[in-house]
């Protein structure tokens, strides 16, 4: 029984509007369906729960998990529950580091998927962008990604299975057994297919089926398998992640986004690749930009880069660098965003002898430009001389993106240059761009989109008197969903 009252906890119940006693019973209930017909919970272990830090026995905390994350309509672990047994610390923690780590990524990674599998999200997303940030990655990550735990870290294939102090499974899984190369092979070519189908089309329409593939890559990994395959089918788990990371962000749901961004990195600690962990963790940083928080993504991206070290290639350090020189061109720091993409474009250049990894060919030429554009696009707002390379590398990215498979990314390639024009005085060129993006918007499910058209129509407020401009602004109300509608 702990001392303390369970706070985490505390605050939750008090979101739900349940008494003690109806979250006895709902404990109950829901155990009785999942089989578990022993369940006794009243009033006074809800107390104990909450007032004296008191951890049930399992299964309880996952029932808790599940009948939370129902009612908050977003996924809540038992971690946010604050219902996690502390391991030991210490020597006895390092001892049992290298066991215990790949297991409770496994079980962290099968739960938040499947929680999030369970929700049944209706009507209009909030964009909930209360997010964490730095602190959201766990202090054994942390260790790892900055190099302090390396000595500690779990060696690709050395996996046990999940199991409880009975020998039962954590985490409700079907049994699929080991697998060979073949399925290991389908997996990986699964996920080029879902990557695919994000660029072109955005996040909405195939987040689900990658948080399932997860959820049962998930499964494969509590069983054993030799490190060579062990090692590849974490790297699966990574990308998935990353993916379902990147979908959730594209769609609003930032809280699960960024969790997916450090379960990710978390996956590729126990492959060994620092240079995921640290794309993955870039990722968390942008997300970080898109909400205007520059500082903590400087934050993050330190963690990225100390991560990835001298095993990152070129190319890679050449796309951390361009997250970064946006969080620089977020602040108004002009001489610091050219030193960085300056190296950007020295690096992309760079020969590279070894093949890129998958997840990086995805930053090609365009996706330089492109992300080259937004970021003079952010600083012109700071420094008017950036108008110029802005408007060069955008046009750069439109040209090269191809006629089909990057839709989304040629979408946001229109509203920066849009954004240039009303920026720079010349109202005919940003009516002409914010045309051209509106015909297009409607084919994505991406709401980062309008989260960047709501941008947009924010500079187009110092023409409104002109007729043509007038009208625009009106479509451009009537076109962003209601929820995400700009003031007028």
């Amino acid at each position: 029984m702990g001392k303390e009252p369970n706070t985490r906890l505390a605050d939750l119940f008090a979101l739900t509007g349940w008494s003690k006693g109806e979250l006895a019973r709902l404990v109950n209930k829901r155990g009785a369906a999942l089989g578990q017909q022993q369940l006794s919970t009243d009033t006074s272990r809800v107390r104990r729960w909450i007032e004296q830090g008191e951890i049930p026995r399992d299964p309880v905390p996952q029932v808790l998990a599940a009948v939370f994350t129902e009612r908050l309509g977003r996924v809540v672990s038992i971690e946010d529950l604050g219902l996690t047994r502390h391991r030991r610390s210490s020597a006895g923690r390092a001892e049992k580091g290298a066991r215990r780590e790949p297991e409770r990524t496994a079980e962290i990674l099968t739960e938040f998927t499947g929680m999030d599998l369970m929700l049944n999200r209706r009507g209009p997303l909030s964009p909930g962008t209360a997010l964490p940030g730095l602190s959201v990655v766990p202090e054994s990550l942390y260790d790892w990604l900055t190099g302090a735990g390396a000595a500690q870290a779990a060696l690709p294939g050395q996996r046990q299975a999940i199991t409880g102090e009975a020998g039962r499974p954590l985490v409700d899984v079907y049994e699929p057994g080991p697998i060979g190369p073949e399925e290991v092979e389908s997996l990986e070519r699964s996920v080029e297919v879902f990557r695919a189908w994000d660029a072109s089309r955005g996040g909405g329409l195939q987040r689900k089926a990658v948080i399932g593939q997860l959820n049962e890559v998930g499964g494969l990994l509590t069983h054993r398998h030799p490190p060579e395959l062990a090692c590849r089918l974490w790297l699966v788990a990574a990308n998935l992640a990353v993916l379902a990371g990147w979908m959730s962000h594209d769609i609003g749901l930032e809280s699960a986004a960024q969790r997916y961004f450090v379960i990710a990195a978390q996956a590729a600690r126990e492959a060994g690749d620092r240079p995921r962990a640290g794309e993955a963790i870039s990722r968390a940083a942008r997300q970080m930009l898109h909400h205007g928080r520059a500082d903590e993504a400087l934050d993050l991206m330190r963690l990225a880069r100390a991560s990835g070290g001298a095993q990152s290639l070129p190319r890679t350090r050449a796309m951390l660098n361009t997250v970064e020189a946006w969080a620089q061109a977020s602040l108004g720091n002009s001489q610091e965003v050219t030193r960085l993409l300056g190296e950007a474009e020295e690096l992309f250049v760079q020969e590279i002898t070894e093949p890129l990894p998958a997840w990086m060919c995805k930053f090609d030429e365009a996706e330089l430009n492109g992300m080259s554009g937004l970021i003079y696009r952010t600083l012109a707002e700071h420094d008017p001389a950036a108008l110029v390379p802005a408007r060069r590398h955008v046009e750069a990215a439109l040209y090269q993106r191809p006629a089909r498979g990057q839709e989304r990314s040629a979408l946001l390639d229109l509203l920066s240059m849009a954004s240039v024009h009303w920026i720079g005085g010349e109202p005919e060129g940003g009516r002409h761009y914010t045309e051209l993006a509106l015909a297009q918007i409607g084919h994505t499910s991406s709401h980062r989109t309008w989260d960047r058209l709501r941008r947009m129509y924010r500079l187009t407020d110092r023409y409104r008197a002109l007729p043509q401009v007038a009208e625009l602004r009106a479509r451009i109300r009537a076109a962003v969903p209601p929820t995400r509608r700009p003031a007028s």
